[in-house]
């Protein structure tokens, strides 16, 4: 199948076009443009009326070129399909927007080579300033972008020894919460499932559970927690963690399963379903995130909730007051915000 003729381009209208159309010069469309306050009202009148004419569109790329910065604001995710990372992308855009920026997103998809791609793209872009969720423990190399003043802001994630602002949440606090929650209900065999394990946040939820069973030893003593991992916090891994859990012995089945994010949460909860087991009658389940999901599934989900969009936005403030104490000449002064979760209890664990 071949592709369909391409037809000739036309060329767009430059500046001088438009200066020559509306009789004035170039430097003058420039003000109307860039320093509407300095031009009549009489010749900005015409001089918008001929680029609404012409169609003339600004060249923003070149504008920032020579100015050396952009009104834009880099994000970088660990997975956009995730509704987790999108309700703190709406966090973060919303802020900007409000500041008069905008938002160029971009998705690592747990991929610390993509990652270093898009921080060497807004190295280029210029922009004022760049929001990332890291990939793994160690931080993108992000030498260019301190060359070039540009602040950096970390989410959901407090990297070792980072001279930069972070926005987290108290992970080990969470995990802990979750698996506190089914030991109260009467749950002695629990599962963790998640992964993988090179994600801080991950091993953090599991070092909260497994904090949370050891506390039960003093007490119970017969309480245990089985490890599973996955090779992502997808609802596909999910549902495969439910085929294994399910494929062993009857006796040794988890009662009570915490999930490391809602997505494999709402895999588990489906594959227990298929296999004819009863939410939560045969087995518990606690995800983590609370997203909008999590509230609306066939059996409503228990989760650790995360304040995402809050999370956004206050990464987004920490940002722009570090662009401007760079702009002001100010020192930098990092700022770390941690968050603390709080359990919501559904069906999915409580009976």
């Amino acid at each position: 199948m071949s592709l369909p003729e391409e037809e000739p381009l036309i060329p767009r209208p430059s500046i001088k076009d438009v200066a020559t159309a509306a009789g004035v010069s170039v430097g003058t469309v420039s003000n109307v443009l860039n320093r509407p306050q300095l031009v009549s009202e009489r010749t900005r009148e015409r001089v918008n009326d001929v680029i609404e004419q012409l169609g003339f569109v600004r060249n923003e790329s070149a504008r920032q070129l020579r100015a050396g910065s952009s009104r834009a604001i880099g994000l970088v995710v660990i997975d956009a399909a995730n509704p987790f990372f999108m309700d703190v992308a709406r966090g973060v855009e919303d802020t900007v927007q409000e500041a008069g920026g905008v938002v160029l997103l971009g998705n690592s998809a747990g991929d610390p080579r993509r990652e270093r791609r898009y921080v060497e793209l807004f190295e280029e872009q210029r922009v004022r300033g760049v929001l990332i969720a890291p990939s793994g423990d160690a931080p993108p190399d992000l030498g260019g972008l301190v060359r070039l003043g540009i602040p950096v802001v970390f989410l959901d994630r407090h990297p070792n020894g980072s001279p930069f602002s972070t926005v987290d949440l108290d992970d080990v606090a969470g995990g802990r919460a979750a698996v506190e929650h089914l030991l109260d209900r009467g749950h002695r065999r629990l599962a963790f499932v998640g992964g993988p394990s090179t994600l801080t946040q991950v091993r953090d939820r599991r070092r909260g559970a497994e904090d949370a069973v050891s506390a039960q030893l003093h007490g119970h003593g017969d309480a245990t927690l089985l490890a599973v991992s996955t090779r992502s916090l997808t609802f596909r891994a999910g549902r495969e963690a439910a085929e294994d859990l399910v494929a062993g012995p009857q006796d040794a089945r988890p009662t009570g399963v915490f999930a490391a994010n809602d997505l494999v949460a709402l895999g588990l909860l489906q594959g227990f379903l298929t296999h004819g087991l009863l939410v939560p009658d045969d087995v518990a389940i606690v995800g983590y995130d609370d997203i909008d999901f999590a509230a609306a599934a066939a059996v409503p989900l228990s989760s650790v909730r995360q304040p995402r969009e809050l999370l956004g936005r206050r990464g987004a403030e920490l940002l722009f007051d570090a662009i401007r104490r760079r702009e002001s000449g100010e020192p930098a002064q990092p700022q770390h915000v941690r968050f603390q979760p709080e359990l919501v209890v559904r069906r999915s664990s409580s009976s």
